[in-house]
């Protein structure tokens, strides 16, 4: 029997910066970039809960979010603090994280900076694995001050979208019994793979939440949306065979992001590549090595597909704009037709350094 937990921290980035700023606690924080008076051209990377209920929430705009943080300001309420972000400290409590996870669980999956995959197939029973995950939020709270929740499922589907039901702080188990009504009531857009396109298309057929699409079979899933198509119609009913994928890259450094919504603005994704190769960098700078011989970048889309492209340098380099220079060279196809023919939108994006000497 599988047993797959999936753990996401709580507002990652903003809820550091409340824990380790007492003058922060309590007041809403938005994590990006720089709103500049309202004329930033940046994005929110993170939102805490406060800023939330002013309807500020990551990938918007920092120009929108400013405006919402004025509006709620005239209003009598406390002004948003916003927060270019410490991404070394996110990434050393990530890593903290993770070896939380690897104390309970022999196979983990960091599936970005603030979630994880982890297996607890060993446990053999649901309720068992309900208990380990109560002490890993325990022990993470305990080292880091920090709250995170976690799905419990029989695959990493549904503990993806279990780990999003009760946050922040949540935890809800979905036994493989359970999996496909649990799925049934919800929203069509909780279903990974689904973006707007499709929720659009959806709309027009009268399709809101998960039960509606089931009514289509498999051939005129496939028909409406290709090979897609047959993907969801497992999804829909739970069924994910995906395994957990541990990359232990020799002499590699990397860093990826996955948006809390997929991405098609093009100056959106290009900051958010050259702040991955910014992380890049600095962890090369502390690490033992003097050059790196390669750049590779990950693009995964909405649907899940992903791909990679890597160029090796003529020769060794250590220069850290050779290195946004060609990240962003490499990512440039995924804006047109040469790598992304439908227009998709991308959910993921990574930056790797490799040959490290």
């Amino acid at each position: 029997m599988r047993i797959i937990g999936h753990l996401d921290m709580d507002a990652f980035f903003a809820s550091v910066e409340e824990r380790d700023n007492s003058r922060f606690k309590g007041r809403p924080i938005a994590v990006g970039a720089d709103p500049q008076g309202g004329k930033g051209r940046g994005v929110v990377s993170t939102a805490n809960y406060k800023a939330r209920e002013y309807g500020i929430k990551s990938a918007m705009p920092i120009s929108e979010a400013w405006r919402r943080s004025e509006a709620a300001r005239k209003e009598g309420k406390p002004v948003v603090v916003f927060l270019e972000g410490n991404f070394k400290k996110y990434g050393e409590v990530s890593n903290s994280v993770v070896e939380v996870l690897r104390g309970y669980a022999k196979h983990v999956e960091p599936a970005s900076i603030d979630e994880a995959y982890f297996d607890i197939s060993s446990t053999k029973s649901f309720e068992k694995a309900r208990d380990i995950a109560k002490k890993i939020k325990k022990e993470i709270f305990a080292k880091e001050r920090l709250t995170a929740s976690i799905g419990i499922g029989p695959n990493k589907l549904i503990a993806k979208i279990a780990s999003d039901i009760q946050k922040p702080d949540g935890l809800t188990v979905v036994t493989r019994d359970e999996a496909e009504i649990f799925l049934e009531k919800l929203p069509v857009r909780k279903i990974p793979g689904i973006g707007p396109k499709t929720e659009g298309f959806l709309k027009k057929e009268g399709i809101i939440i998960v039960r509606d699409v089931k009514k289509f079979s498999r051939l005129e899933l496939v028909n409406f949306f290709g090979k897609w198509g047959g993907e969801m119609y497992d999804r829909l009913r739970g069924i994910d065979e995906s395994p957990l994928i541990e990359e232990w890259e020799a002499k590699s450094i990397g860093e990826q992001e996955t948006f809390e919504h997929d991405l098609k603005d093009a100056t959106q994704l290009s900051e958010r590549l050259l702040v991955l190769a910014g992380d890049v960098m600095r962890r090369f700078q502390k690490s033992d090595f003097s050059v790196f011989g390669r750049v590779v970048i990950t693009v995964r889309f909405a649907g899940f597909e992903t791909k990679t492209k890597s160029h090796t340098l003529p020769e060794p380099t250590a220069d850290s704009s050779l290195l946004k220079f060609e990240a962003l060279r490499l990512f440039m196809p995924f804006l047109d037709g040469r790598e992304n023919a439908k227009g998709s939108a991308i959910r993921l994006l990574g930056v790797r350094i490799e040959k490290l000497l």
